[in-house]
């Protein structure tokens, strides 16, 4: 991809496809999801995580499987919040770019 992420976009990203799963998900299927929009290597995302989990978007446990502890990520309530700003703030970004390429003025 041409286009820079930024550290907003990659948070939003992270947070819906966190979302998604009500009980959470772990680190390398986090990392998929997020490649089937964007390409990003998981030295990259592992930082994400962790400041979403710093700044209370994302709750961490572990669980047990195939003999191993596997880290899972939740979405907290200020994640959910979160999520939605950047829901909203997404969709008046990309409307105003969208218009700009199709020849129509910017809102």
């Amino acid at each position: 991809m041409v286009f820079n992420t930024g550290a907003a976009l990659l948070d939003a990203i992270v947070l819906a496809v966190v979302s998604r799963e009500k009980e959470g998900t772990y680190g390398y299927k986090i990392t998929q999801d997020v490649r089937k929009a964007i390409e990003v290597s998981e030295s990259t995302l592992y930082p994400v995580l962790r400041r979403l989990q710093k700044d209370d978007c994302l709750e961490v446990y572990d669980r047990q499987f195939d003999g191993r502890n596997r880290r899972y990520y939740k979405v907290t309530e200020k994640g959910t919040t979160q999520l939605k700003l950047y829901e909203t703030e997404w969709k008046n970004y990309s409307s105003r770019i969208n218009g700009l390429f199709e020849g129509g003025e910017s809102a």
